[in-house]
């Protein structure tokens, strides 16, 4: 049986902060400072990766690299690559509710290329230079897809006019790598700074008894510098465009399925090569989480493709992945790791087996589980121990906005019954009540859910562009009422983080020792 635990989902670019959007600055250290006092051992968050169109955290330039928009400034003026003065009178967005990306992303360059023409001026640090041997593999080819990318208008590599850089041909490489070294030099540099900050707040985080929870994308964007740079590795034309796109079948959902249009893995030749990119992949995600949640797991044992220019996903088909080979691989090589398999979906017996072969804990979300006529395996009465259990993820409602637009009457009745929801009780109560009393070993409640906040506070729906991933959190709904209720239901249902008990004891300890000197 595995250890009682929990933990809030929060991503980055949803804490407070003054500069348009949340970052890795002092909001997120209080955060953590938050959860330390309810006794949490797990802060979740989306992917870290820089975003594309739609600024979906699931559509990244690249595989390995950071957002940049998620640095702070004010670290950067501690540090003394900013001053006060380079920060005044710009507007990043009145909204400290909602993030404007239109505004970040345009306020925000010119900013940062004043940082790293200082790092440049002042004489680049060791750690730059470390930074960039440890991950020469993916860094320099993540720079030169931006700067070019950027020269080109941001155009996807695949609408590039220059067919020679499309084909990354050596001389064309060489000509465009002299041309732009200084955009090059840029967001190589600002990469470090993303990574140095990230790393010093998972050291702060670690050494405080918590734990980061990643998310990993289960495919790569189109338009990102993996795809550019490993075509092979992807079903492709002969000019290195998707052949074929992922997506998920029509359901009871929606009729003509989700057509993702991202680009669908060449496993045959990923065999071949003994999945190396996915062995790089996690073994760079496990050096910024403590555990890493892989979004659309069921992928890895079968996928629905869909041929390239089709406007639904009506017409894809099923297609078999190794997946008990690849973590078979992974496995030989990294040896066990910290996963929880996103199982949610069409979960079919070979999903199942290859989650209980591999011992990943899969999800189960409260929200799929008020039907009542049925028996669902959501509900927690049929939860196991190794599942993550969740109020809802990134793609859903929160609980007030569930309950409001999208529960029945007959779903309300079973919801109140279920849960002994008493008079007076919010359903936010009475499904955080079912959620921490869950025999699953982890509970994670969304900082929305824990808000009582609406839709208006949704952070992304599914299959839509425009509006998404914008919520953020302000200082003042963090009240003190809303600690005592995350602490009261993580201690009521034994959910206490022993690593800061035990932190506790050795700090005791420590002051023992000391006065008895």
């Amino acid at each position: 049986m595995k250890e009682r635990q929990s933990g809030v989902l929060l991503h980055i670019s949803s804490l407070p902060g003054k500069y348009g959007i949340g970052s890795l600055g002092q909001e997120a250290y209080d955060f953590v400072d938050f959860l330390v006092r309810t006794k949490q051992r797990y802060w979740q968050i989306l992917p870290l990766g820089p975003t594309s169109y739609g600024d979906s955290p699931y559509q990244s330039f690249s595989a390995f690299a950071g957002n940049t928009h998620l640095i702070d400034f004010d670290t950067l003026v501690a540090e003394g690559w900013l001053s006060p003065e380079d920060l005044e009178g710009i507007d990043f967005g009145h909204n400290p509710r909602e993030v404007d990306y239109a505004k970040v992303f345009v306020e925000r360059r010119p900013v940062l290329e004043k940082a790293v023409a200082n790092l440049k001026a002042q004489g680049l640090p060791e750690s730059y230079h470390r930074f960039a041997e440890e991950n020469a593999f993916w860094l320099h080819t993540f720079a030169e897809y931006m700067a070019i990318k950027e020269s080109f208008d941001l155009k996807a590599w695949t609408e590039w006019e220059d067919e020679a850089i499309r084909l990354r041909r050596p001389e064309a490489l060489e000509d465009y790598r002299q041309r732009l070294a200084d955009q090059i030099d840029y967001h190589r540099l600002t990469q470090y700074l993303f990574f140095q900050q990230w790393h010093q707040l998972k050291d702060y985080a670690n050494e405080e008894g918590i734990e980061l929870v990643g998310d990993m994308p289960i495919y790569i964007a189109a338009d990102s510098a993996d795809m550019w740079a490993n075509p092979h590795f992807f079903k492709t034309d002969a000019e290195g465009r998707p052949s074929v796109v992922a997506g998920c079948p029509p359901d009871a959902f929606s009729e003509i399925g989700q057509l993702w249009g991202n680009p669908i893995y060449d496993w045959e030749v990923m065999k071949a090569d003994g999945f190396t990119w996915w062995i790089a992949r996690l073994r760079e995600s496990f050096k910024l989480y403590d555990m890493v949640r892989i979004d659309h797991f069921i992928g890895f044992a079968s996928f629905w493709e869909i041929p390239a220019g089709e406007e639904t996903a009506v017409n894809g088909y099923r297609v078999e992945a190794p997946g008990f080979e690849l973590f078979a691989a992974i496995k030989a090589e990294l040896g066990d790791l910290n996963i929880i398999a996103e199982d949610l979906g069409s979960v079919t017996d070979k999903v199942i087996q290859l989650r209980d072969t591999t011992g990943f804990p899969g999800m189960k979300v409260l929200q799929f589980a008020f039907d009542p006529e049925g028996d669902s395996i959501e509900l927690p009465h049929n939860h196991t121990n190794n599942v993550v259990a969740y109020t809802g993820t990134h793609d859903n409602h929160t609980i007030k906005g569930w309950y409001e637009e999208e529960m029945g009457p007959e779903a309300r009745d079973f919801l109140d019954l279920y849960s002994n929801r008493k008079p007076g009780e919010s359903v936010n109560q009475a499904m955080l009540r079912l959620l921490f009393s869950s025999v699953a070993f982890m509970a994670i409640v969304t900082m929305q859910d824990l808000l009582d906040l609406g839709d208006e506070a949704r952070m992304n729906l599914p299959n839509t562009v425009g509006g998404n991933w914008v919520w953020r959190m302000t200082k003042d709904q963090l009240t003190p009422q809303v600690e005592e209720n995350l602490l009261a239901l993580t201690t009521t249902y034994r959910r206490t983080n022993k690593k800061l008990v035990e932190k506790k004891n050795l700090d005791t300890q420590k002051v023992s020792t000391v006065e008895n000197d």
